[in-house]
């Protein structure tokens, strides 16, 4: 290193003037045609260099396109030949021993792709939600404790419990509606997707036969036919997402109604003016179900009537109340009964035996566990024996195998449900 610098110390600078170097000869014609030929060389490689990049960019962004599609399948797509299902069940599971089978049967297990969500209120039925463990996917169950609504002045001008057999229990049943679109919300935010299809329906509905993808039509939002009750049939629902949106917003879209200048809406009339407020169609078609329903209501029907059919009828019954009983008013007194009906109200297809009435002014007949034995057939029957004759220590196993099942458990202890669906244990427990 020091001899190094030794050497640089000994370089000395260039002492006179400096000398220019002479020009160059001008260029001869064979040295024009060389730089030419030089110039020409250079273009044709660039050429190539620039189609050779071109070709690979191009390959490249193709072969990459395929492999984004394949691997974001999650993403909604038009072209899509399995489109993303949600189904949103809703209300109390009181008689979910009975309904609940053929809801797996008949909504569930038509569509085993489907992500599932469940919101539920909290009581001593609750414990029979467990029967969802037998379902193909559970996405998230809710199950919430006991709210208590204080209505403004606006939703008493705005809501009504003439006319709908929701009666004050409107904001309850809205509330529960519109937990289903937060559930899915956190599902598609969690997987960066959005679903193509969201079908709302009901706990207590008694389905015969299965629903049938053919009901979902795009550009319409699908409910059932009849049950109006001067509105919309609000008992089952289909619809893509922007118009589902809209539709399952039935608690936080009451202010928009109002302002809009309604009042004195039931549930199935608020129902039909949020869809005609945001401009959406609705398609009225048939299904296989009904309500399974304790209440009792006058007999026979007149005009306004309520209607309660026979779980035995051959329908589709549309989402009409139902329960089992023998039939006190089928054929020839359907035919009677049929035509006076209002088609703005409980009216429902009755027309070539389709409908068969119980007489709805009494409580449940005697009997009515065996008739619906009979009516629902052996593996129905099974599933309600074996709820029937539950101990605790199966309740137990069985919510914590719905619990582990569901990606997300937003609700009590199962020790908490099974206790409200065995007091007598809970009070031996204190003692």
């Amino acid at each position: 290193m020091g001899k190094q610098f030794q050497d640089r110390q000994r370089i000395q600078p260039l002492e006179g003037p400096l000398e220019v170097a002479p020009p160059l000869p001008p260029a001869t014609h064979d040295s024009k045609n060389i730089t030419l030929l030089q110039g020409r060389g250079i273009e044709l490689l660039c050429s190539l260099i620039l189609l050779c990049t071109s070709l690979f960019i191009l390959l490249a962004s193709l072969y990459y396109k395929q492999d984004a599609a394949s691997y974001f399948r999650i993403i909604p797509s038009v072209q899509s030949s399995t489109p993303r299902v949600a189904i949103c069940l809703v209300g109390g599971a009181r008689r979910f021993d009975l309904t609940g089978p053929s809801i797996l049967k008949h909504v569930l297990n038509a569509f085993p792709d489907a992500d599932l969500f469940v919101h539920s209120n909290l009581d001593k039925d609750t414990l029979k939600l467990s029967l969802l463990r037998s379902a193909p996917r559970v996405t998230e169950v809710r199950i919430r404790r006991p709210v208590v609504f204080n209505e403004t002045e606006e939703q008493r001008a705005l809501l009504s419990a003439g006319s709908s057999p929701n009666g004050i229990q409107i904001n309850l049943h809205f509330d529960l509606v519109e937990g289903c679109l937060d559930m899915i919300g956190v599902q598609e935010s969690q997987g960066s997707f959005k679903y193509d299809w969201i079908v709302r329906t009901r706990l207590d509905g008694y389905w015969m036969g299965p629903l049938d993808q053919k009901t979902f039509k795009r550009g319409s939002y699908v409910v059932p036919e009849g049950s109006r009750f001067f509105g919309l049939n609000d008992r089952l629902g289909i619809g893509n997402r922007s118009s589902s949106e809209v539709a399952l917003s039935r608690l936080s879209l009451l202010p928009r109604l109002a302002s809009a200048g309604f009042h004195e809406l039931n549930s199935e009339s608020a129902f039909h003016a949020q869809l005609r407020l945001f401009n959406i169609t609705e398609a009225e078609l048939r299904f296989p179900f009904c309500i399974l329903s304790y209440r009792q209501f006058l007999y026979p029907p007149d005009r306004w009537g309520l209607l309660v059919a026979s779980i035995s009828s051959p329908g589709p019954l549309n989402g009409v109340y139902c329960r089992p009983c023998i039939p006190k008013c089928k054929g020839e007194c359907m035919e009677q009964l049929g035509p006076k009906l209002d088609k703005t109200f409980s009216w429902t297809e009755w027309r070539n035996g389709s409908l068969e009435l119980c007489d709805s002014s009494y409580p449940w007949q005697e009997g009515s566990e065996k008739i619906f034995d009979k009516d629902a057939g052996i593996a129905a029957a099974n599933v309600r024996h074996r709820v029937k004759e539950m101990k605790i220590e199966e309740c137990l196993q069985e919510v914590e195998g719905l619990k582990r099942k569901a990606d997300r458990w937003n609700g009590p202890d199962p020790i908490e449900i099974c206790n409200l669906g065995f007091p007598q244990i809970r009070q031996k427990s204190r003692r």
